[in-house]
């Protein structure tokens, strides 16, 4: 298709940009929500004085940071199949990556939550306060405090990797910069513009990362 390199880049961007609000952005919203709702879960199992129960999230937690996301994925949307599980393929991006932020994030919130001084433990106790609510009203509130950078590097991280959902036909940013680039046959030119869009999207993210935290620091400053 011999169509001028800046019309085809003009033309393009409406379809790509479509495919990013409507695709991936919502992709890792919800994955990320997902997994942080798991990963919480996953990291108190972790803290637990119960051998079993933190086996399972130790063992779980390894699994996922040791298998590539590209192949966890496979293993839903192909695999489930084979055992008489079908799911589509938005559910099984979902899943995919809800169940990898879980066991990355799991980590992070393990660690912030240790990080909180154990003082902080004792002194809820005097005052009556039940596990549950200490943990709930002054240990997590401190504890997120020092999780944001690591999560919010987790979830740039997720948009980029939403392109993998692509592989098993979701429609989102990558998918529409494949199916324009086959049809005008300008890969290259398709592709550097869908990098850039990527970019643009973890520009963003990353300034409002900055500002949170710098907000957070004058919380704690104060």
């Amino acid at each position: 298709m011999d169509q001028p390199t800046w019309d085809l880049i003009a033309a393009s961007f409406l379809p790509l940009l479509q495919g990013a609000v409507t695709g991936t952005i919502p992709l890792a919203l919800i994955s990320f929500a997902v997994g942080l709702v798991l990963a919480l879960g996953v990291a108190l199992m972790r803290l637990s004085k119960i051998r079993l129960v933190s086996g399972i999230a130790r063992a779980y937690v390894s699994i996922i940071r040791g298998t590539p996301l590209l192949v966890q994925l496979f293993v839903i949307f192909y695999g489930l199949p084979s055992i008489g599980v079908l799911v589509d393929p938005w559910p099984s991006a979902i899943i995919a990556f809800s169940l990898n932020v879980g066991g990355y994030a799991a980590e992070v919130i393990r660690a912030a939550i240790l990080s909180v001084p154990r003082g902080q433990w004792e002194a809820a106790y005097t005052i009556r306060m039940s596990p549950a609510q200490t943990l709930m009203r002054v240990i997590l509130p401190q504890a997120a405090r020092v999780s944001v950078p690591p999560l919010s590097n987790t979830f740039i991280s997720l948009v980029k990797d939403t392109s993998l959902a692509s592989l098993i036909l979701v429609t989102e940013l990558f998918r529409r910069a494949q199916e324009i680039a086959a049809f005008s046959q300008e890969f290259m030119v398709i592709y550097i513009e869908a990098a850039l869009i990527y970019w643009l999207i973890c520009v963003v993210l990353s300034t409002g990362q900055s500002a949170l935290e710098r907000r957070l620091d004058r919380h704690v400053a104060n």
